[in-house]
Formats: structure tokens, C-alpha cells, sequence
């Protein structure tokens, strides 16, 4: 496929706990054989330390990515097996990227997990780094925004900023597990919200099993 023709997804990971949202979703879009346009920032790096081990590198960007995608979200490694050819990595401080003009063809952006810092600098139009650039391009366009906000409790001011998000077009979806699929697992629950996040995206997959009307469907017994 050649460069005209690539219309990826942008997948922002914010600072936020929640680095197995941001691979479940990742894996999920590849999966789906949609392209991927990735921007880690640096912030997210340190969550991602904490919560993997991994360390994340410019330089060393596939291999480090490789290590995290392949890890389920109860920390085993090798859970997955992910091909990567679907993925361009942009470095978080690069506001010459493409994502952070208009005119790059983008389907939308997906932001997970989203920080309350990055709500804010989203919501204000800050453009402080890529992430907060490209999110800003992808409102200015009218391409689809979805911001997966994980953080307990929000002030006030993050509610505004979160209702000016949604007033502005993007998705507001907090990372908020369901339970009706029956999840017996950690990664049940993390890939209920992966799921919910690509539904929002319109990316068909089988994350998790859906609501059909019959109650007690979801129950493991």
C-alpha cells in the first residue's frame, strides 16, 4: 500500500495507569488490519516503566513496542502475537510529524488511556507536544476524536473540560469495565473497554461477548 493511500488510525497514550487499555486497543486495530500512526508520550513512558518494566525508546521503538503488545495485562510476557508492519511511530516532542497537520490522512485519533492533564491541554487547545497536536488537528478536521479517560475522581474542572470535548465532537469514553460478559479474568475487563473504544471508532472485533437481551448470559456457571 503506498503513502497515498494509507489512511491510519492515530493512537495517543497519555500518562495515565492504564497501559494495557492502550495495547488492547492497538493489538485490536491491527487485528482488524487498520493502519496505525503511534505517539507515546513521555509521560506515558514512565507509566509504562512502572506498569510493564518496558522501557519505551525512540530509538528502539519497534522492538520496545514488540515487548509491550506482547504482554497480557496480568503482566505475563509472550501472551500475544502481534504483527507490526501496520505501525509508524512519531516521537512525542515532533511537531513537524505528520499528525500535527491537517492535510495528513488520518481516519481519526484514539486517545487511551487519557490523563487529566491531557484532557485539559486537549480541551484548551495547548498543542504542547504531538499528542496534544494531533488530538487538536482531529477536532479542527471533524475526524473522529475518542478520549478514554482514566482517572478517579475528576474535579470539576475536568468535568467541563470533558463536556467542551464532547461539545466540540470528540467521544468521551471513560475506562470504565463491564461486567455482564462474564470476565473471569484481568484481561476480560481490559479488553471490555479496548472493545467499547474501538466500537466508538466503528473497528469491528471480538473483544468481548456482547449484550443480547438474556440475563445471565455472561455468567461463567
Amino acid at each position: 500500500m503506498s503513502q497515498q493511500q494509507r489512511m491510519p488510525w492515530i493512537v495517543g497514550v497519555s500518562g495515565a495507569s492504564g497501559t494495557p487499555f492502550a495495547a488492547a486497543v492497538l493489538r485490536g486495530l491491527l487485528a482488524a488490519g487498520e493502519g496505525v500512526d503511534l505517539v507515546v508520550s513521555r509521560a506515558s513512558r514512565l507509566t509504562l516503566l512502572d506498569e510493564t518494566g518496558i522501557s519505551y525508546r525512540d530509538a528502539h521503538w519497534r522492538e520496545d513496542l514488540a515487548a509491550w503488545l506482547a504482554r497480557g495485562a496480568d503482566g505475563k510476557p509472550e501472551t500475544f502475537e502481534v504483527d507490526l508492519s501496520g505501525v509508524r511511530h512519531w516521537a512525542a516532542g515532533d511537531l513537524a510529524a505528520g499528525p500535527s497537520s491537517g492535510s495528513y490522512p488520518a481516519k481519526g485519533m484514539l486517545i487511551v488511556p487519557a490523563s487529566t492533564a491531557c484532557v485539559a491541554g486537549v480541551a484548551l487547545g495547548l498543542s504542547k507536544d504531538l499528542l496534544q497536536r494531533a488530538a487538536s488537528v482531529t477536532l479542527k478536521e471533524r475526524r473522529k476524536l475518542v478520549v478514554a479517560v482514566r482517572e478517579t475522581p475528576l474535579s470539576g474542572q475536568t468535568l467541563k473540560q470533558l463536556v467542551a470535548l464532547d461539545e466540540a465532537g470528540a467521544v468521551v469514553l471513560p475506562a470504565s469495565p463491564g461486567f455482564y460478559a462474564g470476565a473471569t479474568h484481568i484481561q476480560d475487563l481490559v479488553d471490555f473497554v479496548a472493545g467499547r473504544v474501538l466500537d466508538a471508532a466503528g473497528v469491528p472485533h471480538q473483544l468481548y461477548r456482547r449484550w443480547e437481551g438474556e440475563l445471565g448470559g455472561g455468567s461463567p456457571g
